[in-house]
């Protein structure tokens, strides 16, 4: 009786059938966008710390954040979409405001207080709704192509299957580290890490050729304990741990200088990133998902965006960088996930990671990386539906695919991609074809880049 009453409950929150998935689905597709996603309890802390924050404040403030967002995203929109303190965006907090400008980390959470307060107005106000819907059915193709090859490019550089930092030919003609020409190249593929990451690949793509349930999850279980034996998987000391106090970050706001010049440079830097990197991210999620409707909207954009600006405010108070929703839960969509309960799994591992930490920490990055690999592979398939007979359509697309990899920001693939539609469509006679929204978007991007 008890199980009917719970399977009606899920049924009824959740809408399953409706969405032709089952608990089970959910389940595993809920573990895997985590299970991708986890590197980010150990990343985020790391970044952070480098600002004088406590290591292992972050570290519970990173949990508790990604849990909030990712319970409102489930709730709120019913979408299988995961949220956490975003990568690039922690990097921004440190390198450039902490760092660079000389702000203290209290100067960097408020700003970071005050971009979330204004997200929520822009969410009420339907400002970012409008930005998602003005985006053409092309571009927004061509944005999940984009994301595919960059969470690709993500898992092979965090195996070390391939290397930045290596410098292009001096003027001497040999090899050495030239900071003005790093490019990426192949690493050593011998070494452990990247061989399981290799091995893992061929192991996951069996499931996948298979149709086994599950292919990624069981892949990345699968390649974890191939990595004891190899040295890659280190196991823990202990199994559980209670959570480390937020105590030392959680309300510490700066406000001496929130109407300062800084501070208005700092927010709208915030903004801009996380503006794009969620839309660009919830709109090659849904893409791949088959959420989109025929005029390539996105039914609860509203609420899905109000869940990223809520998560963002909170994210703020207990003390760490903007949350954002993450591309790692194309991941889960690819298991099948399709509804807010993939969701509320992902937030219950997220949960008992503040508590089990050691465990979650045992899986290396070269068990994840072949997960993001086949994910790109999911994600790119749209490619065959871009225009590319029309110069106006494909240029713009290709340069926002391209640019997400070799820009490694999903938020500059977008720029280079709708300031060239823009203006490839009005200086060729088709200005009718762009929508108002995007025109002053296009000005916003200019301005951004030459004031910023």
């Amino acid at each position: 009786m008890e199980n009917n009453h719970s399977s009606s409950f899920l049924e009824k929150t959740f809408k399953l059938k409706e969405n032709n998935t089952d608990v089970k689905t959910e389940l595993l597709a809920g573990i895997t966008t985590f299970m991708t996603m986890a590197y980010i309890l150990a990343v985020n802390p790391s970044i952070l710390s480098e600002t004088g924050m406590p290591w292992d404040s972050v570290f519970t403030a990173t949990a508790l954040a990604a849990v909030i967002g990712t319970l409102l995203m489930a709730f709120l929109a019913n979408y299988p979409f995961a949220l956490a303190p975003g990568m690039g965006l922690n990097a921004f907090f440190t390198y450039s405001v902490v760092f660079k400008m000389s702000h203290s980390w209290q100067f960097a959470l408020t700003a970071v207080f005050l971009e979330g307060i204004i997200f929520i107005v822009l969410s009420f106000f339907n400002v970012r709704e409008a930005i998602f819907n003005s985006i053409p059915n092309n571009l927004k193709k061509a944005v999940s192509v984009g994301i595919g090859l960059f969470i690709a490019l993500i898992g092979i550089i965090n195996a070390g299957i391939a290397s930045t930092g290596k410098g292009l030919p001096l003027e001497d003609g040999t090899m050495g580290f030239n900071p003005g020409g790093l490019v990426i190249t192949l690493g050593d593929i011998t070494q452990p890490a990247p061989l399981l990451c290799l091995i893992g690949l061929i192991i996951t793509g069996i499931l996948l050729a298979k149709k086994i349930k599950g292919a990624l999850f069981f892949g990345i279980i699968i390649t974890t304990l191939i990595g004891i034996p190899m040295g890659v998987t280190s196991l823990p000391s202990k199994i559980a741990q209670l959570p480390p106090s937020i105590a030392p970050i959680f309300m510490q706001f700066e406000w001496t200088n929130i109407f300062s010049m800084d501070m208005l440079l700092v927010i709208f830097s915030f903004l801009f990133v996380d503006i794009f990197d969620t839309i660009g991210t919830l709109i090659g999620v849904s893409s791949k998902a088959g959420m989109l409707d025929e005029e390539g909207r996105l039914p609860k954009v509203k609420q899905a965006l109000l869940a990223d600006a809520v998560a963002t405010t909170f994210g703020a108070c207990l003390g760490t960088s903007t949350v954002t929703t993450y591309v790692e839960s194309s991941a889960g969509v690819a298991e099948g996930g399709r509804t807010g309960l993939s969701s509320v799994f992902t937030g219950i591992m997220f949960v008992l990671a503040l508590f089990f930490a050691p465990i979650f920490g045992i899986i290396p990055s070269a068990a994840t990386a072949p997960a993001l690999i086949l994910v790109g592979l999911f994600m790119i398939s749209p490619i065959k539906d871009i225009e590319l007979n029309d110069f106006t359509e494909a240029i713009p697309a290709f340069l926002t695919i391209i640019m997400m990899p070799f820009g490694y920001s999903i938020a500059d693939g977008i720029v280079f991609g709708m300031v060239s539609y823009v203006l490839l469509k009005l200086l060729t006679g088709k200005g009718k074809e762009v929508s108002p929204m995007m025109y002053i978007l296009a000005v916003l991007f200019v301005l951004k880049f030459i004031l910023i």
